[in-house]
């Protein structure tokens, strides 16, 4: 078995976390929204702009983006807006 994590992508979307970009004014509802969505096994999904071209090159020593991720950048006042919705540990 890996240690190695993966996307259990069986997983079905529970709730938002936060508050909606509609709610936070970080939208037109022309095109797509950011959003942050708690799926049934605990995991986070990010929907958020790909930046993953912009950004590789330059990121930590330490970090590494495999093939099958995208660096995805989602507004602030979003994540903020989700953090009473988050578990401490």
């Amino acid at each position: 078995m890996s240690d190695r994590w993966e996307a259990d992508t069986s997983a079905s979307f529970v709730r938002r976390l936060g508050k909606s970009a509609a709610e936070l004014g970080e939208t037109d509802d022309r095109d797509g929204c950011p959003d942050i969505l708690e799926l049934s096994n605990g995991d986070i999904a990010l929907v958020g702009r790909d930046v993953t071209t912009s950004y590789v090159g330059r990121l930590p020593t330490d970090v590494k983006v495999a093939r099958d991720e995208r660096v995805v950048v989602i507004p602030r006042s979003m994540i903020v807006a989700a953090k009473p919705d988050m578990p401490d540990a």
